[in-house]
């Protein structure tokens, strides 16, 4: 199994949001991680690569969503 880590930039505004929801489910196999920046935050996605594209690909569009 190949494993991949995605990254997706979320605002300051919706951090909580995706920081509770990861936080109150189980996210096993993929794990997570939540790196502060300035306006935001960096969300790190590790597991197996279809997974995690697949997370990656999710939190782009709810990101993009007003």
């Amino acid at each position: 199994m190949i494993e991949a880590t995605f990254v997706n930039f979320v605002p300051a505004e919706k951090c909580s949001k995706l920081r509770s929801t990861l936080e109150a489910e189980n996210t096993s196999p993929l794990s997570w991680s939540e790196v502060a920046m300035l306006f935001g935050s960096e969300f790190y996605f590790s597991g197996p690569e279809d997974l995690a594209r697949r997370t990656h690909e999710y939190i782009k569009r709810w990101v993009a969503d007003p």
